[in-house]
């Protein structure tokens, strides 16, 4: 770069530019959201057969397009407005240059040198020279040039060189950000079709990573996330960020957007949905890469199977319950389903996944509901299924108030009913992690509202047992739970022998069973192996909350719904838990 190009360099043109691509990318959004939420909703609700399908499916990949364009445009609005704040800082200093030069009545040429008039005393007939002096950035050279202001005659000498040479060190870094953004802006683009493939959100991954490189100083200009996790001070470091900072913080860290709990549910959705894309298109390239497997028996299939085997066993995991979610997120407006929002997503391990039926930041009636022992990545799809379940029973019963439902998967599930579902130590860790979840959810509608759903919690199984831990982990630091009601529904046990052990009022603890050998076997079988405090579990009197009436057939079934779509006993009864209609519940 030049001194004319560098002098003439106008940041504000391309933070104009960064502020156009952040308004496509909304405008991108609202149309995403527009297309599945209102459109692909209202065609589900009203049109079947196999055209509809076809425009289903036409619209999802419409919806993609636009995600894709959402998630690009980010990109580019931060490079953007990084690189406008790095030529910004050289600008600056160019200015400054310029503006000291002009104060000493000095001449800066087209070429950044400057030139100097006569000055100093005369010696005899002679008076000092003018002159121009040439900038440099070479360290030998400045030192050379500092001797020769020594013994100039003319003080102009000095002076004009430090200015010209802070010049040149301009025009050097100037080029220098140049030389680092050109490539990165270059590949900011996308192939000329209509086409999202995997290869495209692969290169969103790739792309975001060069940016977040390359704007490291404008980044760090944005305060970072306070330490330690903590939701209400999650809260209030997104609420005092710019749009800009914003945008450009969920631009370049989507992972770590979407696990901070306090922010607001749209915020997290879309950030997790960024990196669920990015997993789907990463993992389905692994898959494709290993080799075919060998046929059985022999050496070659032993050697397959210990360098792949794991590795696709986990990869077909997670690309299954990515599936599930994908297949709840296509499902918005099937018997008036409202729209989904992905507070956490995490494919490592077992995998983590948290979805919300309806916007919790806003509703009258959140429940978020914990599954139990074998749950993993790869088989959510029944629990995702729980909590539309839950939500369709709710608003059946208060088809006015704004009603979500929550499965929250989040912590390390026990991979086997003996001996791993008899430890507490699952339960432990994930305890603080679900009281730190719904202190996020009432920091976010806090903000949203100013006020705070009524909320219940439902542990299945071995869930239950989560939310004992949870309740006990912080009950003498921070008080009880952030929940108003607590359901357990085939409990082994809560680590408490009394609800108000952990907190709970006994008015407001509920708990189900279900008449079949599998449910006793867990709910006894649990209490006695220790996760019950003397033997006790929430269906016993001595536990001292309600036992609903149920009508499971087995551990699974409290979530069931009949043919003709009414809901089981067991699961109206937490839908009315759900929505406060407390003198509805009936009790054993």
């Amino acid at each position: 770069m030049d001194f004319a190009t560098l002098k003439a360099f106008k940041p504000s043109e391309f933070e104009e530019a960064a502020t156009g691509y952040a308004k496509t990318g909304d405008m991108a959004s609202a149309a995403k959201d527009s297309i599945e939420n209102e459109v692909a909703a209202g065609m589900r609700k009203a049109l079947k057969g196999e055209a509809a399908d076809a425009a289903h499916y036409q619209l999802g990949e419409l919806a993609k397009d636009f995600h894709y364009v959402q998630a690009e445009c980010g990109l580019i609005s931060t490079a953007l407005r990084a690189f406008a704040s790095d030529m910004r800082a050289v600008k600056d200093k160019l200015d400054a240059a310029i503006e000291d030069a002009e104060a000493k009545n000095f001449t800066v040429g087209a070429d950044g040198s400057v030139s100097y008039p006569v000055a100093g005393e005369a010696k005899g007939s002679s008076q000092p020279k003018a002159g121009t002096a040439t900038g440099t950035t070479d360290v030998t050279a400045q030192a050379i040039y500092q001797q020769s202001a020594n013994f100039n005659p003319n003080p102009n000498f000095g002076v004009a060189q430090g200015i010209a040479n802070r010049i040149a060190a301009a025009i050097k870094e100037a080029t220098e950000v140049d030389e680092k953004w050109a490539p990165k802006l270059r590949r900011l683009k996308a192939d000329d079709d209509l086409t999202v493939s995997d290869s495209d959100w692969i290169d969103v991954t790739s792309d975001a990573g060069a940016v977040r490189d390359g704007a490291k100083s404008y980044l760090s200009r944005i305060k970072e996330p306070p330490k330690g996790g903590d939701a209400k001070a999650n809260a209030d470091w997104w609420a005092h960020l710019s749009s800009d900072q914003q945008a450009d913080y969920t631009a370049m860290f989507p992972a770590r957007v979407g696990a901070m709990n306090g922010l607001p549910a749209t915020v997290r959705d879309e950030a997790n949905r960024i990196v669920l894309d990015e997993t789907r298109a990463d993992y389905r390239k692994q898959l494709d890469a290993i080799p075919k497997e060998p046929p059985l028996p022999g050496g070659p299939h032993d050697l397959w199977r210990a360098a792949y085997g794991e590795k696709k066993k986990h990869l077909e995991a997670t690309l299954k319950g990515i599936g599930a979610i994908q297949r709840r997120f296509d499902s918005t407006g099937t018997d008036g389903l409202p729209e989904a929002y992905l507070l956490g997503f995490n494919p490592e391990a077992d995998g983590r996944v948290v979805l919300a039926t309806g916007n919790p930041d806003t509703a009258d009636h959140t429940a978020v509901y914990i599954p139990g022992t074998l749950t993993c990545l790869e088989n959510i799809n029944k629990d995702l299924n729980r909590g539309s379940k839950l939500w369709s029973a709710s608003h059946r019963l208060a088809p006015d108030a704004k009603i979500s439902t929550i499965a929250w998967f989040d912590y390390d599930a026990p991979d086997s009913v003996f001996p791993e579902a008899t430890r507490d130590q699952y339960a432990a860790k994930g305890g603080p992690t679900l009281r730190e979840f719904l202190e996020g959810n009432r920091a976010a509608h806090q903000a949203a509202t100013g006020g705070h759903a009524h909320t219940t919690i439902i542990g299945h199984s071995y869930g239950s047992t989560v939310i004992g831990d949870a309740a006990k982990s912080g009950l003498k630091t921070d008080g009880p739970l952030l929940a108003d009601d607590v359901i357990a529904a085939g409990s082994p046990g809560m680590q408490a022998k009394r609800a108000a052990d952990l907190g709970v009022d006994p008015n407001h603890m509920w708990a189900e069973k279900a008449d079949n050998y599998d449910d006793w076997i867990v709910r006894y079988g649990g209490s006695r192996m220790g996760l019950g405090d003397d033997l006790v579990v929430p269906t016993d009197k001595e536990f001292g909350g309600h036992v609903m009436k149920s009508d499971a057939p087995d551990h699974g079934g409290y979530w069931n719904v009949k043919d003709n779509g009414e809901p089981s006993v067991s699961l109206k009864n937490q839908a009315r838990v759900i929505t406060g209609q407390y003198e509805e519940v009936t009790l054993e």
